[in-house]
């Protein structure tokens, strides 16, 4: 049986994330290729020989209009060869045992298909990422704590983890009070901004956005998709942490791996046990 984990990075049109998504999906152990959009759209490569869909970071389209909405459109309404749109074909390919993950730019593509949190099942915008309450962009590191319940099944040894923050537009807004129960309820908002000790935050600035829920990653119903404002493919060891020279001064032991790798590595783990 062929356990090897394959994961497509999508580029192009701005995503900048691509190089260093696809090497923490090969320091985790999966097959990472990365393509861009437009082989997608013209039907050079189809998705299906892939076990992930990764949209990495970065500014597709330059933020014009909205972060992630010019590309979400073309994903959305584009038709492909098979007469399909691309957004059937990741509907399609969800019904598999597939997972789809969407880092910053990538969460706000996400949101706009409607693939997050997609409660209702109609692939309809239910949750937006609009400009922080700082009125600027936050890029700096960030401590989130992860949620251990809920279909979120990738966090089982990761509670708070420290990683970076790149963004302008990250502030999660629920489409009304019936999505903002429903999150809660179904326990999606998997990730949350929080202090060093694992205190959920809603004020800046260790909630860089405003974000309601002080949500920083959001998983639907399925724990199928995943996205996540913070980066990270940023901290894939301890050497990328600002404070590295500190924490190995403290006594620092264990592995060198970041908590980035780490959650990269629970993803690709989990997909050798179905496979």
């Amino acid at each position: 049986m062929n356990t090897m984990v394959t994961a497509l990075v999508i580029t192009g049109f701005g995503i900048n994330c691509e190089e260093e998504t696809a090497a923490a999906f090969r320091l985790a152990g999966a097959e990472p290729q990365i393509a861009h959009l437009n082989e997608l759209l013209s039907g050079q490569l189809a998705i299906n020989a892939f076990d992930i869909i990764a949209f990495p970071g970065g500014f597709s389209f330059g933020d014009d209009i909205a972060s992630g909405r010019v590309m979400a459109n073309k994903i959305r309404f584009k038709k492909l060869p098979s007469g399909k749109t691309l957004l059937e074909e990741l509907s399609d390919f969800l019904q598999g045992d597939k997972m789809i993950v969407g880092i910053c730019n990538g969460f706000q593509i996400l949101a706009k298909l409607g693939l997050l949190p997609n409660i209702n099942g109609r692939l309809e915008q239910e949750v937006s990422l609009s400009h922080n309450d700082s009125a600027k962009f936050e890029d700096r590191w960030v401590h989130c704590r992860s949620l251990q319940t809920g279909p979120a099944h990738f966090f089982s040894d990761l509670e708070v983890m420290p990683l970076p923050v790149r963004h302008g537009e990250g502030k999660l807004i629920c489409k009304d009070a019936e999505i903002r129960e429903a999150i809660v309820s179904k326990s999606l908002n998997c990730l949350t901004y929080c202090d060093e000790m694992g205190e959920t935050v809603s004020t800046y600035p260790l909630n860089p956005n405003g974000s309601d829920l002080a949500c920083a990653g959001l998983v639907d119903t399925s724990g199928k998709v995943f996205g996540l404002m913070p980066h990270p493919e940023a901290f894939l060891s301890i050497y990328n942490h600002p404070d590295w020279g500190a924490k190995k001064r403290a006594g620092f032991e264990g592995n060198e791996e970041g908590d980035g790798l780490k959650l990269f590595r629970n993803i690709v783990e989990y997909f050798k046990t179905i496979k």
